[in-house]
């Protein structure tokens, strides 16, 4: 680390250090339902700003602490029980400990002569820094996977490989409770998959992450959280799906808990077994230098992919006291398969006279096994929120794989002209240390949070490939490849809310010190080569918001941060993988991360209503890019130069009647693109909307059903254009075992529009364009059970240590 950077994280291990000493009050009271019994469990709202929220223990208490001296109102919400709202009443220097008057709520359920109607959970909650959607509130979730959850979350866009964006921007990091999923491209695409929505509680989309969070993500995070076990004794869940598309798979997963005293374990256990066909179409119009065509490329590829696939969690919390926490946890996920591709591929004039056609037939098997140690421990000071964590990581991955590639070229008269067999060996680990430690601490009518954190990230990947010939099996030098990459990151923060009157400010700033070195290793015919970088950056957060009315109804919230994007590891292996002879996918190494900065003008009434309006600029963003060279389709990722996003999002939540609830989410954006790549001059600008929504009924005798769809139009994206797509989706559900269980049955894409299309710009004297069809409509059947009993609610937790580089990771 630089002098510079020495001094800029001492300044902030400094400034993190400032306690000031204040006076503070406390607000506490008790919930119980009409009967007099306490509830447990239940979400007290301290309206205020900044706004606080408390859940009751097993006495039905909650407590409010380290509160300035002003006016304040309670509101409890909660699914079963009518909305409770209280008065106004002052904390005073004479009154610093205030207990209100036992709030009693009442049962919300009213028979009607033809439903029986239940308070619901709104889908989307706003917040000062994140959106936050509740699973359970959309009934087609119930029995889908994480992937199918995020596609109809209002903003997030999911193509065809599994990339997630959010309106439009690339350079999304996705997190489970806090901790990053390990994965990218195709290993997040099928962990997601694997994921039931049974476990998920919410979606947190935070298109500016606080400086407590890593700076990776231009995009910003989304946060996955898991649903928590807060039963006595041995308890859980189960959850099983079936799905019906072109081929059969399934889904089943089992979270189990057991708690007493001062210990508690807890589990989880998860099987899933895919498969998967799909067709590529792939259309190149090769030019001559007067634009007339030359010659036309149709590409006809059959994908068939099996795979099997588990995950595994174990962990324990030792409650040392009541302030102190001591907790480790493994986990692992093992994934493999095996996939097929069978392809054609017919070159002709532009008279349509066919040249020579080629028929490929590729084998691949593919391994992915990941483990993990985690070991944290929790204290907190005092009663007021001053606490420490501390998390030590350590996570090990291996990827092998072989494949086998076999192309014939056949003359226009059908006659074998010539075959060509290559054979791939692709071992890969990588191993991440990581050790961070968190501070929060009161800080007169606000808090202040500070941390530093420091990780290692160890690279090694190997593509051994030999040509087959006439011979016998010979190295083929120009695939092969050994490539290791290391990196150190050294990252401190410090954060700040506080709040007066109607207004609210948060903000923060985090320094970042990055040191790599990369080594390709060569052979007899290729040279080594070796990189080093080492960069220093700060990334300020700001968050100013004010209320609009006196019981935070109304709220308008001005945010501005900055970000960076890492490029995944492997991204930056110049290994070349085929898909065929005339296409093929490598790394990068001479990525460079990019730089993002957003700003973002949010107003929010309530759950009803909520209108943002963003703009964020991007320098050297990663993105897939494609070159053609001497007829060859090269794809790997990229810089572009510049890329702006201007985005404006609405979304609506409406009780339209007592038994029909109706969301809406829309969103407008506009995007441009420049940069040089390769021998052309990328310019590329354009909007596209989105929209998605949906119906939720509920009928008598535990009956409901849901109504929805979502459509994207015509989307710009670097080199690509991608074309509309829809979908309509319908869910029916019956809950059954004295309602702890349900079965649901789902339709997805009734009509089978969610198909993948488009064009690539920006190539040397080519047109070309693709179309992806994939299994996206499919029927399904699924069932959960839940078996256990409420208790007092402790505190599991849910922190990790290898945050961003764990989302660096892609198979």
């Amino acid at each position: 680390m630089n002098k510079k950077a020495q001094k800029l994280l001492l300044f902030l291990l400094f400034y993190a250090g400032i306690v000031h000493a204040q006076t503070v009050g406390t607000i506490s009271g008790t919930v119980i339902s009409s009967s007099n019994q306490p509830l447990k469990g239940i979400t007290v709202t301290l309206l205020a700003t900044p706004q606080k929220e408390a859940v009751t223990d097993g006495n039905g208490k909650f407590e409010f602490t380290g509160l300035e001296f002003m006016e304040y109102s309670i509101q409890v919400n909660s699914p079963d029980f009518a909305t409770y709202q209280s008065g106004k009443f002052q904390l005073t220097v004479q009154q610093k400990e205030l207990i209100i008057p036992t709030i009693v709520l009442q049962e919300s359920i009213n028979n009607l002569d033809e439903v029986v109607v239940q308070k619901e959970k709104s889908y989307i909650e706003h917040k000062i820094d994140r959106t936050v959607i509740n699973v359970d509130a959309l009934l087609s979730n119930a029995g889908a996977d994480a992937l199918e959850v995020l596609e109809k979350a209002p903003g997030i866009q999911v193509d065809e490989n599994g990339t997630i964006s959010i309106n439009g921007k690339s350079g999304v990091m996705v997190f489970i409770d806090d901790k990053p999923t390990n994965l990218s491209g195709a290993d997040l695409e099928m962990y997601l998959k694997s994921l039931p929505s049974s476990t998920l509680s919410q979606i947190e989309i935070i298109t500016n992450p606080p400086a407590k969070y890593d700076a990776a993500g231009t995009a910003g995070i989304i946060n996955i959280k898991t649903k928590k076990n807060r039963n006595v004794g041995f308890n859980g869940n189960f959850s099983s799906r079936l799905l019906q598309g072109r081929r059969s798979y399934s889904t089943n997963s089992l979270n189990l808990n057991y708690s007493k005293d001062k210990i508690r374990l807890y589990g989880n256990l998860s099987y899933a077994k895919q498969e998967i066909i799909n067709h590529l179409y792939i259309f190149r119009r090769f030019k001559n230098e007067d634009e007339s065509a030359k010659l036309l490329f149709d590409q006809n590829t059959r994908i068939y992919s099996r795979s099997n696939s588990g995950t595994i969690k174990l962990g324990m919390d030792y409650y040392l006291s009541d302030s102190s926490t001591l907790g480790v946890s493994v986990d692992g996920t093992f994934r493999s398969g095996l996939g097929t591709k069978a392809g054609e591929s017919v070159l002709s004039s532009p008279a349509g006279v066919t040249d020579s056609i080629v028929r490929s037939n590729n084998y691949e098997t593919r391994k992915f096994d990941y483990g993990a140690v985690n070991l944290n421990f929790r204290h907190d000071f005092d009663s007021l929120g001053t606490k420490i964590t501390m998390d030590a990581d350590y996570l090990h991955y291996t990827m092998d794989g072989d494949q086998r590639f076999v192309n014939a070229t056949y003359q226009q008269d059908g006659m074998l002209k010539s075959t060509d067999e290559l054979l791939g060996s692709l071992p890969s680990t990588i191993n991440i240390y990581s050790f961070k430690t968190d501070y929060e601490q009161p800080l007169g009518s606000g808090k202040m949070d500070a941390g530093y954190k420091i990780s290692y990230s160890k690279t090694d990947n190997i593509a051994d490939y030999d040509d087959v010939t006439m011979g016998g099996i010979v190295p083929n030098y120009d695939r092969s490849n050994h490539f290791q990459y290391d990196e150190v990151i050294n990252a401190a923060y410090v954060n700040y809310n506080v709040g007066f009157g109607k207004f609210s400010l948060q903000t923060g700033l985090r320094l970042e010190n990055t040191t790599s070195k990369g080594n390709q290793l060569g052979n007899v015919e290729k040279p080594p080569s070796t990189f080093r970088r080492n960069y220093t950056n700060l990334f300020p957060t700001v968050y100013f918001s004010y209320q609009l009315d006196s019981v935070v109804n109304s709220q308008i919230t001005l945010s501005y941060g900055k970000r960076i994007n890492r490029p995944y590891y492997q991204s930056l292996n110049p290994f070349l993988s085929p898909l065929d002879k005339f296409t093929y996918y490598s790394g990068n190494p001479y990525l460079n991360p990019s730089f993002g900065n957003a700003v973002e003008l949010q107003y929010n009434y309530t759950s009803l209503f909520s209108a943002a309006l963003g703009y964020e600029k991007t320098r050297d963003n990663i993105t897939e890019s494609i070159e053609i060279r001497d007829g060859i389709y090269y794809s790997r990722p990229g810089n572009i130069g510049r890329s702006e996003n201007l985005s404006l999002n609405l979304s609506t939540d409406l009780p339209v009647t007592k038994w029909w609830n109706f969301n809406l989410n829309t969103s407008v954006s506009y995007v441009s693109f420049k940069s040089q790549l390769y021998t052309e001059t990328l310019n590329t600008e354009g909007a596209f909307w989105s929209v998605s929504g949906g119906n939720r009924f509920t009928f008598q005798k535990d009956w409901s059903a849901e109504l929805g769809g979502r459509y994207i139009s015509k989307q710009e994206s670097a080199q690509f254009t991608a074309g509309a797509r829809s979908a309509i989706n319908l869910a029916v559900q019956k809950k059954i075992l004295n309602k702890q269980g349900s079965i649901r049955f789902i339709f997805n894409d009734i009509f089978y529009s969610y198909l993948n299309k488009g064009v690539i710009n920006n190539l040397r004297l080519t047109d070309a364009s693709y179309r992806n069809l994939v299994d996206t409509r499919f029927v399904g059947l699924v069932f959960t059970y839940a078996f256990g009993k409420v208790i007092e609610n402790k505190k599991k937790y849910e922190g990790g240590g290898a945050e961003s580089e764990q989302n660096r990771i892609k198979g």
